[in-house]
């Protein structure tokens, strides 16, 4: 065999791989339709959300009450009737209920009978990590959609992001020290607010939403993000 015909044969050997690494490049730029993704919410069609108060892991403890007061509006907006976080809690105080890892893993039948909500929305904050110099927050939370009927996950998402809390871009001293105060200031409620909002962007449309049934083929964020800058 002469060193064209080896050189030739090798070639031919590496072709397989190489065929196998464009099938999975190709594969991880693809994304997934809501539908796809989320094909139980389309089933089911949920049309009203309780939000559980949030199990908080971290060592901020107002992060709680700021992430349960902010997520009502962005479920709102996508078309969802929103039992008020307020009255929903002074509810789950009375009946000793308010404590959502009691019931993240056990049938939520009881909340379809004493609210008649269609899904339970439970929210676990991970990481608060604030830069003031940076003026960021790194914000990791999951979100974990279950419908109150079959005890099914309807939507799912973990997401590890960066939130931009500056108020101006002068690189000087002043400047730094503005978004430093911002921060410091605003932290919990921006965080939160725009954690909440950057999640459920993309959650499949509610009844209310003129999307509503429509947006099956419309492309979705991966279930699990990080590396992500959110302003």
């Amino acid at each position: 065999m002469n060193t064209f015909d080896s050189y030739f044969i090798k070639k031919l050997q590496s072709f397989p791989l190489l065929i196998l690494i464009l099938t999975v490049l190709t594969g991880c730029g693809t994304s997934l339709t809501r539908e796809e993704l989320y094909p139980k919410i389309y089933v089911e069609k949920p049309v009203s959300i309780l939000i559980m108060p949030p199990i908080n892991q971290t060592n901020h403890v107002d992060a709680k009450e700021y992430f349960y007061s902010s997520l009502m509006m962005p479920l709102a907006e996508k078309g969802y009737y929103i039992f008020s976080p307020y009255l929903s809690e002074e509810l789950l105080q009375q009946e000793s209920a308010n404590d959502a890892e009691q019931f993240i893993d056990t049938s939520l039948k009881p909340f379809l009978n004493v609210f008649n909500t269609d899904a339970v929305l439970f929210t676990i904050i991970k990481k608060w990590d604030k830069s003031s110099i940076l003026s960021t927050i790194n914000v990791e939370a999951e979100y974990i959609l279950k419908s109150a009927h079959t005890n099914e996950v309807l939507f799912q998402r973990n997401a590890d992001i960066v939130v931009d809390c500056s108020v101006t871009q002068n690189a000087g001293l002043l400047g730094m020290v503005a978004n430093a105060l911002a921060t410091a200031a605003t932290d919990k409620i921006v965080g939160a607010r725009k954690t909440n909002s950057f999640i459920v962007s993309d959650m499949p449309e509610g009844k209310y939403s003129p999307m509503y049934g429509v947006d099956k083929k419309q492309s979705t964020k991966p279930q699990n993000i990080s590396g992500t800058t959110v302003r």
